[in-house]
């Protein structure tokens, strides 16, 4: 491949020797080393391949030995210059398009999105064209770790973010976190309030925060605690422990005693725990009890698009083309292999009439519907790490309403956070001995 294309740049020739004596031809171009390769006998002469430069240097050899040469045909860039030599738009237009695609490379002009589920692409490009990141910026002013540093704060439920650069395309790959990073271990927690550690830390090796730094954790709904990993901060409650909403279940502040059990300070800290309880979620839904049901006439209508930096051309229409129209879009944008892409992208629309009529739902499609809609909102619940222990949901469906309605019984993670109360201790001054004059 190489060499071919060697051969191509460099140019070469097709030939025909014939003559008196074209094997001491053949002869003379070995030791003078011009390289010739396909070589074949052909009706008393032979047809072979040289190169532009070796062909340049066998005018000697041919008068020498009274053979005959003829040009049978040529290849290479060096005569596909010389074919259009006069054509100047044509080379003009060549090094535009080499000098566009060179300007194009320079850009960013996708933006792809991997291992996302909870997040939407148009969701995460949203939020990265807010930070400025957006498709159109130059490769240069790309920065990579801050990208993922930007994603990582500000949703809390990725745990790993990769940034790169393929090409023309910003590649981001996303790792959400499932909710299972429950510990197989327990905390055991202390049972006294005056100084405690988590993880089996001595109060020394406790990695303290400043005052304005120093937050609890409260509870935020009504439940019984079932699981309780601490690693910083000092518990309040155990497994088996019922809490309110707003409760302190780890405190962020320790205290600090002297020998004789006295509170002489205290240590800041910013908690962190894992804390699951029994929850409740009362639950309600309902559907119309009738539908528009959609039937086609075959009526399409067509609009055409570009898309060039932004800028739009179309042919033919598709708003308000009947009363009653679905519109689907299909759109792809083009690309040099398989990262360059360039700014520039086509499609259709289509637009297909329907006329609309009112019917009413059958019983059994009106439970359906309750019953995929209960499901979705719990496979959601799912998806947020939210186990679902059972329900009493119960779906009711009348002559003026169908509805459904109950309780779900959650085991969920209920922390949040809340800056911690500041104390101070007052230090008393031991009194001054009173002296006696004798």
């Amino acid at each position: 491949m190489i060499r071919s294309l060697i051969r191509y740049l460099k140019g070469y020739v097709k030939i025909r020797v014939e003559g008196y004596s074209p094997e001491r031809f053949l002869n003379m171009c070995c030791f003078h080393h011009i390289l010739i390769w396909g070589l074949y006998p052909a009706d008393g002469s032979y047809e072979l391949y040289m190169q532009l430069s070796g062909f340049r240097r066998i005018r000697p050899f041919v008068r020498k030995t009274h053979t005959k040469v003829t040009v049978l045909e040529r290849f290479g860039f060096p005569f596909f210059l010389a074919r259009y030599r006069r054509r100047k738009l044509f080379f003009g237009g060549l090094l535009l398009c080499i000098f566009l695609i060179y300007g194009y490379s320079l850009f960013i002009w996708d933006i792809h999105f991997e291992g996302n589920e909870r997040w939407t692409d148009e969701t995460l490009t949203e939020f990265l064209a807010s930070e400025g990141v957006a498709p159109g910026m130059l490769k240069r002013t790309v920065d990579c770790p801050e990208i993922v540093k930007e994603i990582r704060t500000a949703y809390n439920d990725i745990v790993w973010v990769s940034a790169s650069i393929d090409g023309s395309r910003l590649k981001i790959q996303i790792k959400e976190n499932d909710d299972t990073f429950r510990k197989d271990t327990v905390s055991s927690g202390t049972g006294s309030s005056g100084t405690a550690s988590s993880d089996g830390q001595n109060p020394e090796e406790i990695e303290t925060a400043g005052e304005g730094d120093a937050t609890d954790l409260i509870a935020s709904s009504d439940g019984t605690i079932t699981e309780i990993i601490t690693r910083s901060g000092v518990p309040q409650v155990h497994a088996g422990d019922q809490v309110k909403a707003g409760d302190i279940l780890v405190l962020g502040r320790i205290e600090v005693k002297n020998d004789s059990g006295e509170v002489i300070g205290y240590q800041y800290q910013h908690s962190d725990a894992d804390i699951y309880a029994d929850t409740q979620m009362e639950y309600s839904d309902s559907v119309p009890l009738t539908e528009p049901e959609k039937t086609y006439d075959g009526k399409k209508r067509f609009q055409f698009f570009f898309r060039f930096f932004g800028w739009t051309a179309s042919v033919g229409t598709v708003r308000n083309s009947f009363e009653n129209c679905e519109i689907y879009t299909k759109e792809i944008q083009m690309k040099a292999g398989e990262n360059f892409y360039l700014p520039f992208s086509f499609g259709f629309k289509e637009a297909r009439s329907y006329t609309a009529e009112e019917r009413t739902c059958t019983q059994e499609e009106l439970q359906k519907k309750l019953s995929l809609n209960f499901r979705r909102f719990c496979e959601d619940l799912e998806e947020k790490g939210i186990h679902i222990r059972g329900n009493s949901v119960k779906i009711h469906i009348g002559e003026n309403s169908a509805d459904a309605s109950g309780t779900i019984y959650l085991n969920e993670r209920i922390t949040r956070e809340a800056d911690t109360e500041i104390l101070t201790i007052e230090r008393k001054e031991p009194d001054e001995p009173v002296g006696t004059d004798d």
